[in-house]
């Protein structure tokens, strides 16, 4: 037998209800309290798991929110890539993929702040902030990808400024001063930030 088309066994099956359990958990009280009002017992308690078990999923609180963020950022960026496929004018296309990353990372504006934090300064080699990597080389290649469109730019033209641009797109939603910016003040900051370094 392909051990594709086997079932998964009953210890999967556990180990992925906990971790389901141990994410909503996590979402939840975040969302409800911000991630520094939050205890990994807290989490625990809501996922009816002890504390123990929750540190085999997750090592902190910092990857518990990575894991947490990261779905949510998935779906955005999917969003946006899609959203952008209709757009002929390149800095339109930009701003299709940037508009929904901004705005997830804005739902609960400290934990957005955090997720940042933890993506630039958190242990590359757990899996929570790996998969959060992955997700910022997929935004610059989504947006890499929508520059190369436009025929005057290179492919390495295009990676170059995807990294920019995506530097632009972090450093504006983890700016201290931007606390109080409004998502439609942050992507408007952005955008004319990238329209000064897109071809003209």
């Amino acid at each position: 037998m392909h051990l594709a088309s086997q079932p998964v066994g009953r210890r999967e099956r556990n180990k992925q209800a906990k971790l389901d359990r141990i994410t909503a958990a996590a979402r939840e009280l975040f969302a409800e309290h911000g991630i520094d009002d939050v205890t990994t017992q807290q989490i625990a308690d809501r996922a009816d798991i002890g504390t123990g078990t929750l540190f085999l999923y997750a090592k902190s609180k910092g990857e518990l929110l990575l894991l947490v963020q990261n779905s949510a950022y998935a779906d955005a960026l999917a969003r946006g890539t899609a959203e952008a496929a209709g757009s002929t004018v390149p800095l339109d296309a930009v701003m299709a993929i940037v508009r929904p990353v901004v705005e997830c990372n804005r739902t609960q504006i400290d934990n957005g702040r955090t997720y940042l934090r933890e993506m630039v300064f958190g242990d590359p080699d757990e899996p929570h902030h790996h998969a959060a990597l992955t997700l910022a080389a997929g935004t610059e290649a989504a947006i890499a990808a929508v520059l190369e469109r436009e025929a005057r730019t290179t492919a390495d033209t295009a990676a170059r400024l995807a990294h920019v641009i995506s530097a632009i797109m972090f450093l504006s939603m983890a700016a201290s001063t931007n606390v109080s910016s409004t998502v439609e003040d942050l992507l408007l900051e952005i955008r004319n930030q990238v329209a000064a370094i897109l071809p003209a």
